[in-house]
């Protein structure tokens, strides 16, 4: 069964909320993996220890050696410098300055480790294996803790200088706005970004909702609260999720405006609301704003690789640092 995997991957994505590692191949087949809640600390060498461990100890359950892989790849929450694969003190990773993951992990694991953005690493998991394969000129927008942007362009994987491109979740589109943890105030991220909508809710909710009643408390709500209420036809759950779909529908507009994809594909809390709550809303009020030619064969969807996303994500940041 070996060799059908073989040349395999370790990918490692590190979230703001999970930690997720697995082993596969170029086709995408999947031979383990595993994920639990995130718990990081303000010591990211300890951190980074226990997660080669445990990628480790995923490599004997699956009866693999770290001499039969082809190398790691880890995707990670932005800023990062994928040349010396350091994170640069990201927003959603708090206690993490400057950390040398690459430098850290290729000590533990003794194997070559590429480090890219989350975004990047998901959208060049949906574009070979997901909602956007075969198509050229791909969005992915990863709307989890936080709001990034993966873009494949001409088919292939584009970050611009720095390797900066793609950070639209904190691009601006309420001047003088809500305030986002990079710093900055009317973010996109500060408004459709998972960690700043729990923080509002947490304000916000009604006590006589059935969001707070889903929640325990107002205090507890969160946005998976919101969207199993919406179901029921609650009316402050289903005003969020109009508000949600409003700023998320403003920042894909602008996208569509400036990149001409061909797909642009939703992560996350999008693809768990759904058709009705939310996509098909996003996607009249986008079309309805763009020129037609851009809104022409435009597609925007879900993620199409669901659960199985952040294993493959890792896996393609290590396969993209082997193309010429």
């Amino acid at each position: 069964m070996q060799g059908e995997f073989i040349p395999l991957w370790l990918g490692i994505d590190i979230g703001g909320t999970k930690l997720a590692l697995a082993l596969g191949d170029e086709q995408g087949r999947l031979l383990a993996q595993r994920r639990r809640p995130a718990r990081t600390t303000p010591n990211p060498e300890h951190d980074l220890a226990e997660i080669a461990d445990e990628a480790r100890a995923l490599c004997s359950e699956a009866g693999v050696s770290l001499s039969d892989l082809s190398g790691v790849g880890v995707a990670a929450p932005g800023p990062l410098d994928p040349v010396s694969g350091d994170l640069l003190n990201p927003p959603n990773l708090p206690g993490w300055k400057r950390v040398p993951i690459r430098r850290l992990l290729e000590a533990q694991l003794g194997l070559p480790v590429r480090v890219e953005n989350d975004a990047n690493a998901a959208a060049l998991a949906e574009w070979r294996f997901g909602a956007g394969r075969g198509a050229q000129h791909v969005v992915y927008l990863t709307m989890s803790t936080g709001v990034g942007a993966g873009l494949v362009l001409g088919g292939r994987l584009y970050t611009g200088k720095l390797a900066a491109a793609g950070e639209v979740g904190h691009a601006p589109i309420v001047w003088d706005g809500e305030p986002c943890a990079c710093g900055g105030r009317g973010c996109l991220e500060a408004y459709v970004g998972g960690a700043a909508w729990t923080r509002r809710l947490a304000r916000s909710t009604p006590t006589t909702s059935r969001v707070a009643a889903l929640a325990g408390t107002p205090e507890q709500a969160r946005p998976e609260h919101v969207l199993a209420a919406a179901r029921e036809g609650d009316a402050f759950a289903l005003a969020e999720l109009a508000r949600y779909n409003d700023h998320l529908a403003r920042g894909i507009t602008n996208l569509v405006f400036l990149l001409a994809p061909e797909v642009v594909i939703l992560g996350t809390i999008p693809s768990a609301a759904g058709e009705e709550l939310c996509l098909g809303p996003v996607r009249e009020q986008v079309l309805a704003r763009v020129w037609p030619v851009l809104a022409r064969e435009l597609r925007i969807v879900a993620s199409g690789l669901g659960p199985r996303l952040p294993f493959l994500a890792g896996i393609c940041a290590g396969i993209e640092a082997t193309l010429p």
